[in-house]
């Protein structure tokens, strides 16, 4: 793989230490960023689906250590909380709660994980703690990323201790900026404790300029509970890679997913989950639409563990195109290292039904409300999936939106 080869003048390891003084940060935390960034200029790139060949999505034109702007303050922040979890900015974090951060901070995500997550590390101010106390229910914790600057490094750590629950939601959308090619890196991560559920959902509508790369990784303890809802209606080239390590017997994990491309827009969509314990249960669920020029690639991994005893793990990934000139491809993977397992995967691609189209046509419905109706009644069985009212909506309403400018 390639290795970022540029780095931007202004940014260097003193950019690094500013940006970790300025948060207050512990002398091991600024140790953690700069050793990932005098690392990541060697690292190599986010892994991508490789055939002979071929490699699916393309990562040698985006330099986010070229596009990295210093100064992120354009960006705004809301966070709200919710009773029952603490929902702190970075610095509120790390001087309330720095054995919090010390035990789970690249934990679940390594810091070193690829070139861009390294870099990610190194300057991320944009930081939050989730965090929920044992025992704790929260509901409806709502972060709204608006990013007006030229780059964004965003960082999320979710905490819910024994017998916890938070659901959360995540907004990303763009602010009026001159900068035309940006760069958006987010990393989060999730621990849930025994018998605690996280849901965290995102919707990400950045502008088509931004290209946007983000890791969500999470670990569930005995009986915990992680589910993931992901919305990607915008952004140029996205790669977003969603993953659940059901580290608990009786653990469980859902990956919903959507995704709606259009003009030359590129989503790299990848869904992972490992089952290293007993009795544990995962379903991956993806859906997504492409038209004009757009191009999606979807990989789904299922790996079981040898001594993941008694294991459920299903996965279903399915694509519409709507134009000629779109195109699609789906990597569903099992890797089955226990007998004692009952999983599946599927992945398919296609365009809209001809015979659904002539029911609705032959029923005086005009052909492009009948293609609409069709689009959106697609991605009902994965939105049926979404337990967060408010994301579901999002969805349903940026759909719509986006099938009437077609």
């Amino acid at each position: 793989m390639t290795a970022s080869t540029h780095q931007s003048p202004s940014v260097t390891a003193s950019t690094v230490e500013e940006i970790s003084e300025g948060l207050g940060e512990p002398d091991w935390l600024t140790e953690i960023r700069l050793e990932a960034f005098e690392a990541h200029d060697e690292l190599p790139q986010p892994e991508v689906i490789h055939t002979p060949g071929r490699r699916w999505t393309n990562l040698d034109d985006v330099d986010p250590a070229a596009l990295a702007d210093p100064d992120q303050s354009a960006s705004a922040k809301d966070r709200i909380e919710a009773d029952g979890a603490e929902v702190l900015a970075w610095a509120e974090a790390v001087d309330q709660h720095p054995e919090v951060i010390e035990e789970h901070f690249g934990s679940v995500v390594d810091p070193q994980r690829d070139s861009f997550t390294a870099l990610s590390t190194a300057l991320f101010s944009a930081g939050t703690l989730v965090y929920v106390p044992s025992g704790q229910a929260a509901e409806d914790v709502t972060i709204r990323t608006s990013m007006g600057a030229r780059s964004l490094f965003n960082y999320t750590l979710v905490v819910a201790e024994e017998s916890a629950s938070v659901t959360v939601l995540e907004r990303q959308s763009s602010a009026a900026t001159d900068a035309t090619d940006r760069y958006y890196s987010g990393v989060v991560e999730a621990v849930a404790g025994e018998n605690a559920s996280i849901e965290y959902g995102t919707l990400q509508n950045l502008d088509s300029d931004t290209t946007a790369l983000g890791v969500k990784a999470g670990e569930a303890d005995r009986h915990g509970t992680i589910d993931w809802f992901e919305g990607n209606l915008g952004g140029g080239l996205v790669k977003a890679s969603v993953e659940t390590t059901l580290a608990g017997d009786g653990s469980e994990t859902r990956i919903v997913g959507a995704f709606f491309g259009h003009d030359d827009q590129h989503v790299d969509v990848a869904s992972r989950v490992d089952h290293e314990a007993e009795h544990t249960t995962a379903d991956l669920v993806t859906r997504g639409v492409l038209d004009d020029r757009a191009r999606s690639v979807y990989e789904g991994v299922q790996n079981v563990g040898r001594e993941a005893w008694d294991t459920s793990s299903f996965q279903r990934e399915n694509t519409l195109m709507l134009s000629d000139t779109s195109e699609a491809d789906a990597s569903p993977k099992l890797i089955i290292n226990n007998h004692d397992t009952e999983a599946s995967h599927s992945a398919t691609v296609g365009q809209v039904d001809s015979e659904d189209l002539f029911y609705m046509t032959s029923r005086s419905i005009p052909d492009q409300a009948a293609r609409d109706m069709l689009v959106e009644g697609f991605f009902e069985p994965v939105l049926d999936e979404v337990t967060l009212d408010e994301l579901r909506e999002d969805i349903r309403a940026l759909i719509a939106d986006r099938l009437e400018t077609r």
